[in-house]
Parts: structure tokens; sequence; C-alpha cells
């Protein structure tokens, strides 16, 4: 019976020290990972940042040409206007000469 007691405490024991050395094993693991898990973590969150950059600059550069077509379509608008206002009063001339030169 001393025998069995003897034999238990020695594979307890065994046990006990694979448990240990597993432990061990994965405590000495656990920087390097928590390593590349944060390498990549943080290569994802420049990636997402890069990206939302490549975004924000497409969106202003695509207001910044909205603006200069907005603003060249207004001078071009105002040219138009100021040439019609023109050959409106020529015309106004020219009719009111044919209308008072057949009278």
């Amino acid at each position: 019976m001393n025998e069995k007691r003897i034999e238990q405490v020695l594979d307890i024991e065994k046990q006990a020290q694979a448990i240990y050395d597993a432990a061990t094993r994965e405590a000495e693991e656990l920087p390097a990972r928590a390593e590349q898990e944060a390498q990549a973590m943080i290569a994802q969150a420049r990636e997402n940042a890069e990206a939302e950059a490549r975004k924000i600059i497409e969106a202003a550069e695509s207001e910044d040409q909205a603006k200069d077509i907005a603003a060249s379509m207004a001078k071009t608008s105002s040219d138009a206007e100021a040439k019609a206002k023109a050959n409106l009063e020529k015309a106004a001339a020219y009719v009111l000469e044919r209308v008072v030169g057949k009278a």
C-alpha cells in the first residue's frame, strides 16, 4: 500500500512538472507572440490611416477642382451676360434704325 502511495505521489509530481514546464514554455513565448500581434495591429492601423488619408486627399482635390470649375463657369457666364447685353443694345439699335428708316 505504501508503494502505491509512493507511485501516486511520483505520478502527481511528474504531472505537476509537466504542467510547470508547459507553463514556462508558454510564458517564454508570450512576449514574442505579443510583439508579433502588436506589430500586426500597428501595420493594420497604419494601412487604415493611409487609406483614410488618401480618401480625404482625393475628396479635397475633387472639392478644389469643383470650386475651380464653378469659378470658371461663373466667369464664363458673366462674360456671356456682358456680351448678351452689348448685343441686345446693338440689336435694339438695329431694329429701331430699320423701323425708323422705313417709317
